[in-house]
């Protein structure tokens, strides 16, 4: 008798068993969500050293803001004193106007009542005499000359008020737009500091101990370079002493005397800066700022114009217009007093002190202070100015 039972397909095991290309499948994927697992967490979290370089470039980004939003006040402050000027100047031409207007108005009625409109005729006629009639005829002759130098003055005045109209409201829209600036320069700056300050908060203590070894490191490599070119700049003034005490001693043997037009100049300018050194060491410790200029805070261009200031040099507000503001020097001929400038945007600046030294206000969250002109490496150098 032949068997009902169908054949079981080929390649199935019996009840409870997979087969053995679901067991496959099924192992690959368990691994596959193992090393996701296990991957993912380290993918997603930067390094250490890219969480200092985004701090740091943030808190530069931080102070170009800042310079644009002093050159931005500065501007401000100037419209606004231009613009109330203006406006006080409209005021007075539109009182003379109406003024103007007024005298004119009173001529008008002169007119009418000694009656301009009559001929010579029929004046003299009504006239009670002919000299009545003949001082009546002066006066109007006085009266309209009088008059066409009102209407002349009248005009010109009517011109120059609305000239000056239109002067004040140009005024005001730049002054608008100097505002808007403004406030989007501020807007930068609070919200780059917002993002260095999460980036820092998220860190851990251990993360924290490292990214301070790191800095530590970073201010140790910059103090070398700093004796370095201290080494480098005292050489030089050796070499010209020598080369100087050189040539006097061929003057003495020849007879000859010489003069030293460099002498009072380098004289003048040490003297001035001695007396802005003075000044930025009493500020060390004072906390950085943006946008303030002193007395108990600064940001580093105001630190910078204060100190000048203090030493009877007046300097512009922003390091934009302070890098034009004297004579560019190089790095290895920097004397106390020159304003060294860095970054590429030249968002940034300190007053050199010699030896490869600085006091300047670095950043918010930190305080005046001497460092290293090399704190954030010699590429970060733009230039050196000798203001005065």
């Amino acid at each position: 008798m032949a068997s009902h039972r169908k054949s079981r397909p080929a390649g199935t095991r019996v009840a409870g068993i997979r087969t053995p290309v679901l067991a496959t499948a099924a192992l690959t994927s368990v691994a596959l969500l193992s090393q996701t697992a296990t991957a993912a967490p380290a993918d997603d979290r930067p390094s250490l050293e890219e969480v200092q370089k985004k701090v740091d470039d943030l808190y530069r980004q931080a102070g170009s803001a800042t310079e644009k939003y002093n050159a931005a006040k500065e501007k401000t402050a100037i419209q606004r004193e231009q613009v109330d000027s203006l406006l006080d100047d409209v005021a007075q031409r539109t009182q003379e106007l109406n003024d103007a207007r007024e005298e004119l108005g009173s001529f008008a009625a002169a007119q009418y009542r000694t009656g301009a409109a009559v001929s010579d005729t029929a004046t003299l006629l009504l006239a009670d005499s002919p000299q009545d009639y003949f001082d009546q005829n002066q006066l109007m002759d006085r009266l309209t000359g009088r008059q066409k130098q009102l209407v002349d003055d009248y005009v010109t005045q009517q011109a120059e008020t609305m000239e000056k109209r239109q002067e004040a409201t140009e005024s005001l829209q730049t002054l608008t737009t100097s505002q808007k600036d403004l406030k989007t320069a501020k807007a930068t700056v609070q919200t780059k500091l917002a993002s260095a300050r999460e980036l820092l908060a998220d860190l851990t203590a251990q993360e924290k101990a490292r990214l301070a070894a790191i800095e530590k490191k970073k201010q140790a490599e910059a103090a070398r370079k700093a004796k370095e070119l201290a080494r480098q700049q005292a050489e030089e003034r050796q070499r010209q002493e020598d080369a100087a005490a050189a040539a006097a001693a061929s003057e003495q043997a020849s007879g000859s005397t010489g003069t030293e037009s460099s002498g009072p100049t380098d004289s003048s300018y040490a003297t001035k800066a001695d007396k802005a050194l003075a000044f930025a060491r009493a500020q060390i410790g004072k906390p950085y700022v943006w946008g303030a200029t002193g007395p108990d805070s600064y940001d580093c261009s105001g630190l910078t114009q204060a100190a000048w200031k203090a030493a009877g040099v007046d300097l512009p507000r922003v390091t934009y217009d302070q890098v034009n503001a004297g004579t560019t020097v190089s790095i290895s001929a920097a004397q106390p007093g020159d304003l060294v400038f860095f970054y590429d945007d030249i968002s940034h600046v300190g007053i050199y002190i010699g030896n490869g030294m600085m006091i300047h206000a670095p950043k918010p969250g930190a305080y005046v202070r001497e460092e290293s002109v090399y704190y954030d490496g010699e590429s970060s150098i733009y230039s050196v100015v000798r203001p005065a």
